[in-house]
């Protein structure tokens, strides 16, 4: 039996162990905090040092696994005029580099869209550029279907 490669997977938040989810936030602390040592993170956090090690490595918040990369949302809007404008042009007001536009035929008032996106020059985070994206009005639902 051979040896696979160790792949990545997006999972929900909610599912996770607490001293994955605690590790997480003891990153979060010490990224914003230049003062905060890792002894004091775990401790507010009720995390052992012991297991912030174990995981520190092998978790990050999705934002960090999409930077300079080529992330495919797929969307279902309204079929409205200047909608699908509208989400491009939010795109590319966060530097978010548009590579493809694929976009179904409109049925029952609504149509499908597949936009892959380069995130390498962006000024956001993917996101809050996804978080953004929800808000145009004609957007119904949005969710990252893979990345490169």
């Amino acid at each position: 039996m051979t040896k696979k490669d160790s792949g990545y997977y997006l999972v929900k938040e909610d599912i996770l162990p607490s001293a994955i989810k605690k590790t997480i936030k003891v990153k979060e602390m010490l990224r914003r905090h230049d003062n905060m040592t890792i002894n004091d993170a775990v401790s507010k956090m009720g995390l052992s040092r012991s297991a912030y090690y174990k995981y520190k490595d092998f978790v990050l918040p999705f934002y960090e696994a999409s930077i300079n990369k080529i992330v495919s949302v797929s969307f279902i809007l309204d079929n409205k005029q200047g909608v699908l404008s509208n989400v491009l042009n939010m795109i590319s007001e966060d530097k978010g580099n548009v590579l493809t536009i694929n976009q179904g035929i409109p049925l029952q008032g609504v149509a499908v869209a597949t936009i892959s996106i380069e995130t390498k020059n962006m000024n956001i985070d993917l996101e809050a550029l996804l978080d953004k994206l929800r808000l145009v009005n004609g957007v119904r639902r949005l969710e990252v279907i893979g990345q490169v």
